[in-house]
């Protein structure tokens, strides 16, 4: 699933259209995780598009009166093509059409959204959203303050969105390897020292992750069709029984919450 830095370089290519006319959204297959509104058009098209930003993973155009969020899911990549070509591919279900370009929104899996509405902010989707890891908000007198109460183990508690935005299974093995902190460990058993060092850990991660594009573990491509590089900077997602980079111990894999999750032993108890 695309996780904050592979939403954030699709948002970094796709911001040319920014000041540009939406035309037309062709709606080729509306059943994606919820059916797109079918009177989108209605709604959006010939509408300039004031600002594109970010809000967790979803993608954000500001037009005149309405909101149009994009979400990612599971597989969906963004696509920037010619509006004269009329090269398409499998899973290509929505396309925005510009004066000179389109976006082409391809998903194989359906698992992403499309909506539309009057604002952003109160959208059921993300009015509920914990602060962006990146802002100053997230630091570790507020994580220490939320995990005080939570019996959850503390890689799940760092991909809960009500809790942090944007960190998914990637970047939370990630960060717990480089805070020296078990996964398992129970969220009210983390000190404020450590979540000095979580949110620490979880800026300069993502950081890089977005310098480079993201990371490449299946599917994912930026809106100009190049991969990320970040996979060969990972000390531990997908290396399981790989040398530790720190104590030359075997990564080990386990499941949490139905998700892979790998870590040291040695270097995290």
């Amino acid at each position: 699933m695309p996780e904050l830095p592979e939403v954030e370089t699709t948002l970094q290519a796709i911001k040319l259209f920014e000041k540009e006319t939406l035309s037309l959204i062709k709606i080729h297959n509306p059943n994606l995780r919820w059916p797109v509104d079918r009177n989108i058009n209605k709604k959006i098209s010939n509408k300039k598009i004031h600002k594109i930003f970010r809000r967790a993973k979803y993608l954000i155009f500001d037009l005149s009166n309405y909101y149009l969020i994009i979400h990612l899911g599971m597989s969906v990549t963004i696509r920037i093509i010619n509006t004269a070509d009329n090269y398409f591919k499998k899973h290509d279900h929505v396309e925005l059409i510009f004066k000179s370009k389109r976006l082409i929104y391809n998903d194989p899996r359906r698992f992403g959204s499309i909506h539309i509405t009057k604002s952003y902010q109160d959208h059921s989707l993300i009015s509920n959203l914990g602060p962006e890891p990146l802002s100053d908000e997230f630091c570790g007198e507020y994580l220490h303050n939320v995990v005080i109460n939570s019996k959850t183990n503390i890689k799940n508690f760092i991909m809960n969105q009500k809790n942090v935005v944007g960190i998914g299974n990637i970047y939370a093995s990630e960060i717990l390897f480089k805070s020296s902190i078990d996964p398992a460990r129970i969220a009210n058993s983390i000190s404020r020292i450590e979540c000095d060092l979580i949110t620490k850990f979880s800026k300069n991660i993502l950081k890089k992750a977005i310098k480079v594009g993201g990371t490449t573990i299946r599917d994912f491509f930026s809106a100009e069709g190049s991969e990320g590089y970040f996979k060969i900077q990972l000390n531990v997602y997908d290396r399981e029984d790989k040398k530790c980079s720190k104590c030359q111990n075997k990564i080990k894999k386990i499941t949490q919450n139905q998700r892979a999750t790998y870590f040291c032993k040695t270097c995290q108890n």
